[in-house]
């Protein structure tokens, strides 16, 4: 190995060498994406609808011509086993057989109209079923539902803070733009127009840390705690044993709402990482793929956070309460959530599931030990992460430091290039009910070759 710069105990020269080479190999093979890349989409800044979908590591996106269950087909006839899922909006697969029946049946009889259906009804009962909770409201995104549930827990409490967790991902909820850096709490980096400061009204602590948790709840100004039960939307960081009982005494003891955001830990079962673990909190937010890959998100609360929000409501003036979009809770969305939570979140799903990333996640370590690089994997659930630095992380600092992004863009790529994709902003992969064995032992071996050339080029 040369004597050069290194990420994640690779040279940098093997890495940008190990790029061009899959840069070629990727361009060769999709002639018709290139061609459409070079005419531009018109109309989209950036030739994209969103502006993250620049953030594949490919050279020029690939354009999907068909998806379904674990596996995605592009205009040029790649075929890929899909462990991105629409980075867990389609963690069940692409297009559930029960949730497009019930897409196509609501769609003869109308989408949206403001008023509950029967499904709406059949949805508040398997909520209430499967996570514990008594009272559910409908969002179209974790985001609306984060951002709703802390506008009510501020109301309840009477508080004005919220805390979040160094290195936190809530969707793009203002106050959860906040981080450590240098031991001071800071705007989050790499935020465009942001003119307020966010740390006026926001605290951040490190994950796994309750000596820092128990002084920032100490003066009892905190309505809320928001938190993943694991840090998911970095290189993932587990909670300690015994974190998550201490921080539920913690914000007890102060008077303080916890919020737990299972938006990705749904991987670990069907009434997520909460069910899975007895978790006990007093708000709890589903985004992403509760209704199948459809745009909607739950959000559920304990009858005296309901018995708070009724006395408000009768005591207000009349006017907006901040608490609502116009298309949430639409009919096509209860539809797909009633079949997604009834016929596609089973048991036996997740059996499946957990049986295949656990197989996937010991052969990525495997590969890992037989290189000698200094890398671990790691697994909630259905959930598997790779990661190019050692392990375990216990916080969000570590798992920021963990980052290797030109490793990690060359690694996406190669795995791309034979036959497997993974989320493009990090390294997870998750398992869904329709992934193969043959899928998962070609992503092992897929990943053991490029692990293999960084050691031996």
């Amino acid at each position: 190995m040369t004597n050069d710069a290194q990420i994640g105990g690779v040279a940098l020269s093997r890495i940008r060498s190990l790029y061009e080479t899959e840069v070629e190999r990727y361009t060769a093979a999709r002639p018709r994406a290139q061609a459409s890349a070079a005419e531009g989409s018109h109309g989209y800044y950036g030739g994209v609808p969103m502006h993250w979908m620049l953030d594949w590591p490919m050279p020029f996106p690939m354009i999907v011509q068909r998806a379904h269950g674990a596996t995605l087909e592009d205009i040029d006839g790649n075929e890929l086993a899909d462990f991105c899922l629409g980075d867990t909006g389609s963690m069940f697969g692409h297009s559930p057989a029960p949730v497009a029946r019930a897409i196509t049946d609501q769609a003869a009889r109308g989408l949206t109209y403001m008023l509950p259906t029967q499904a709406t009804h059949a949805v508040g009962k398997l909520l209430q079923e499967r996570f514990g909770l008594p009272h559910w409201q409908i969002a179209t995104t974790a985001t609306d539902a984060n951002r709703f549930a802390l506008r009510l827990a501020r109301a309840v409490t009477g508080r004005s803070k919220i805390l979040v967790m160094n290195g936190c991902y809530h969707g793009s909820v203002d106050e959860t733009f906040v981080q450590l850096h240098h031991g001071q709490s800071i705007n989050r980096l790499g935020l465009m127009g942001q003119f307020v400061d966010l740390t006026a009204q926001s605290k951040v602590v490190e994950f796994n840390d309750l000596a820092g948790l128990e002084q920032a709840l100490e003066a009892r100004d905190v309505a809320c705690v928001i938190t993943e039960p694991a840090l998911t939307n970095c290189c993932m960081v587990l909670p300690d044993p015994g974190y998550h009982e201490q921080l539920r005494q913690l914000t007890r003891n102060t008077g303080t709402l916890l919020l737990i955001d299972e938006t990705h830990t749904i991987s670990t079962g069907p009434g997520g990482y909460t069910r899975a673990h007895g978790l006990q909190p007093d708000i709890f937010v589903l985004g992403k793929p509760v209704a199948g890959g459809l745009p909607a998100s739950v959000w559920g609360f304990t009858d005296a956070i309901a018995a708070g929000w009724d006395e408000l409501r009768h005591a207000k003036d009349a006017g907006y309460s901040g608490i609502g979009t116009t298309l949430s809770a639409n009919a096509l969305t209860l539809a797909a959530m009633q079949a997604t939570l009834s016929e596609v979140m089973t048991d036996e799903a997740y059996a499946h599931m957990e049986s295949l990333a656990g197989q996937l996640c010991d052969g990525l370590a495997r590969v890992i030990a037989r290189t000698g690089l200094p890398w671990h994997a790691v697994r909630c659930g259905a959930r598997v992460e790779f990661i190019c630095a050692p392990g375990p992380l216990r916080n969000g600092t570590e798992a920021q430091n963990a980052h290797g992004t030109d490793l990690e863009r060359a690694l996406h790529l190669g795995l791309v290039n034979r036959g497997c994709m993974i989320a493009p902003f990090h390294n997870m992969m998750l398992v869904c009910p329709a992934t193969s064995k043959a899928q998962v032992d070609r992503l092992i071996a897929a990943f053991s070759e490029l692990a293999q050339w960084l050691v031996t080029h």
